[in-house]
C-alpha cells in the first residue's frame, strides 16, 4: 500500500524520513523500501516507529514462544468476518501517520488486558480491554454504551444506535494465536458496529515484535 505522505507533511504535525540518499545510510533496517521511519505528534506528545538497528537482536522473550496451550490459545483464521479487513504492519503505520496527520476519525486500539499492556504497546494506540466489551465477563450495558458513544462516536438515539459517524477501529491484541481483539471485534458486530469500519491487524504484538517495530508503554 503506498503511504500518502503529502497531506500529512503538509498539515505540519508530521515527519517522515525516506529511504533515500542520506538517510539511507544513517538506518541501514528500515521500515520499507520508501520509508525509513515514522516521526510526528499524537495527542500533542512526538511519536516514533522504526526498526531495531542491532542486526543481531533477537526477539522479546515475551514473545519468544511457539506454542500455547489451544484452547484459549488457538491460531485465528486470516478472515475473522465479512466485512472487516485484515491489515499489516504497512497498513498499521499508514493509519497512525493519518492520525498524526489530524484525521479524527482513526482508533488504533490494543485490545489487550493491562497486564499485557505493560509490556508495551504501538506507538498511538490507547487500551480498551476485551473485557470491557464482554458482557460475560462484567461489562454493563452502560459501560459499553460509554465506550461506544464517548470512545468510538456512536450515537444512542432514543435507544437505537446510529453509526453513521462511527470511527474506523484498527484492533489488534497478541498475534495470531490470540483471542482478545477478535472478541473485541466480535461483540462489536453484534452491537451493530459497521464491519466496514473495523480493521483488524491479524500479527499483532508478534509480529509486531519480531520485526523490531518500536513500542512504547500505555
Amino acid at each position: 500500500m503506498k503511504l500518502n505522505t503529502n497531506a500529512a507533511i503538509s498539515a505540519g504535525v508530521l515527519c517522515l524520513v525516506l529511504t533515500t540518499g542520506a538517510s539511507a545510510a544513517d538506518l541501514a533496517v528500515g521500515i520499507s523500501r520508501s520509508m525509513d521511519k515514522f516521526e510526528g505528534k499524537l495527542n500533542g506528545k512526538p511519536i516514533t516507529i522504526m526498526r531495531n538497528q542491532d542486526q543481531t537482536a533477537t526477539v522479546n522473550p515475551a514473545f519468544a514462544k511457539t506454542s500455547r496451550k489451544c484452547p484459549p490459545f488457538c491460531i485465528q483464521p486470516a478472515h475473522l468476518a465479512d466485512g472487516v479487513e485484515t491489515i499489516g504492519e504497512l497498513e498499521v503505520v499508514e493509519y497512525v501517520q493519518r492520525m498524526a496527520g489530524g484525521d479524527e476519525s482513526i482508533l488504533l486500539i490494543d485490545s489487550r488486558t493491562p497486564d499485557w499492556v505493560t509490556k508495551g504497546s504501538i506507538p498511538g494506540a490507547i487500551n480498551i480491554p476485551w473485557t470491557k466489551l464482554n458482557l460475560s465477563k462484567g461489562a454493563d450495558p452502560i459501560s459499553i454504551a460509554e465506550i461506544l458513544t464517548g470512545k468510538f462516536g456512536a450515537k444512542d438515539i432514543e435507544g437505537l444506535w446510529d453509526f453513521s459517524e462511527a470511527k474506523t477501529l484498527v484492533m489488534f491484541c497478541n498475534g495470531m494465536w490470540c483471542g482478545q481483539s477478535p472478541n473485541n471485534i466480535e461483540n462489536l458486530l453484534r452491537f451493530g458496529y459497521p464491519a466496514s469500519r473495523i480493521k483488524w491487524y491479524r500479527g499483532g504484538m508478534q509480529d509486531w515484535e519480531i520485526l523490531g517495530l518500536t513500542t512504547e508503554k500505555l
